[in-house]
């Protein structure tokens, strides 16, 4: 599903976020990323996305080189992912049906198919009962909750997500980590940014650190 070979990605005046970085991620797993603030997590998450290009090395996800992909293959690619940040971006002045549908009238969905699709992640999310309520009604743990259903609505091959429980307590960050453990079971890929290692621990999958740019350790843990 992803390969990852050799890839840097300098900044200006000379910063390195990445370092000649070598990984591959099976179509159905489900990896995190982890390491300290600065390691490349991030950065490796938004060469994946598209939002930037290696400045060396290739970058290929589901057979298409991210590198060379023009901008309207840029989009295209994107409709087959899902993307959670940790800050959420929602929309302040749309309801929650209308922050998760939006993702399908961007595509041109039919409408009948947006209210179903819609309607089935916000109730796999457990908030069915909000979809008029707005985003600063809605608890951290909530909006967070509805960032998944959005990533989620276009049924994208892949999800990856950058720190999407740094705002929350334990027991809701578990919560949404089984979410995410739900849609892997259902055959989604997915690649998680988090520093948090009791997390980590507790969730127990594949585990790649970073370090400064550098890849450490691609192993497995329990």
């Amino acid at each position: 599903m992803i390969q990852a070979r050799n890839v840097s990605k300098t900044y200006a005046r000379g910063v390195q976020a990445l370092r000649d970085v070598s990984l591959s991620v099976e179509k159905g797993e489900f990896v995190f990323l982890t390491g300290p603030s600065g390691a490349g997590k991030s950065t490796l998450l938004r060469l994946l996305l598209c939002q930037e290009r290696p400045s060396s090395g290739e970058l290929v996800v589901a057979g298409r080189q991210l590198a060379s992909l023009s901008p309207r293959e840029v989009q295209d690619y994107r409709r087959t992912v899902g993307f959670v940040f940790q800050d959420f971006k929602l929309v302040p002045r749309r309801t929650i049906y209308e922050n998760v549908a939006m993702v399908l009238r961007a595509t041109g969905t039919p409408e009948h198919v947006e209210r179903r699709r819609t309607m089935q992640v916000l109730q796999g999310v457990g908030l069915q009962h909000r979809v008029a309520s707005f985003p600063l009604e809605l608890s951290g743990g909530e909006q967070q909750r509805v960032a998944v259903a959005r990533a989620l609505v276009n049924n994208p091959v892949l999800v990856f997500a950058d720190e999407p429980t740094g705002n929350l307590d334990p027991d809701l960050a578990l919560d949404i980590m089984n979410l995410f453990r739900e849609m892997n079971a259902r055959g989604t890929t997915v690649v998680i940014a988090t520093h948090d290692r009791e997390l980590i621990r507790r969730v127990g999958r594949r585990t790649v650190a970073l370090d400064r740019g550098h890849l450490l350790d691609g192993a497995a843990t329990a």
